[in-house]
């Protein structure tokens, strides 16, 4: 199962301005670039997804969840 991890992609880890705590770290947002799974799958249960030659499938589960497949 999977469980929040504070150092995924979605933050980025920054130096505060403080020269005097040079320890101190904020954490950040990044822009990421968020597609709907309906305008990915445009109703469709599974799509294809070429990467670097190879064929990936990514599934809608009964239970609605997302896997993706080599």
């Amino acid at each position: 199962m999977n469980t929040h991890n504070p150092n995924d992609f979605r933050y980025r880890v920054r130096r505060s301005g403080d020269v005097s705590a040079p320890t101190r770290f904020d954490r950040v947002p990044l822009a990421v670039r968020t597609l709907s799974s309906n305008t990915l799958f445009q109703g469709e249960h599974e799509i294809g997804i070429e990467h670097h030659g190879a064929l990936y499938r990514l599934k809608i589960t009964r239970q609605g969840k997302l896997i993706l497949n080599k």
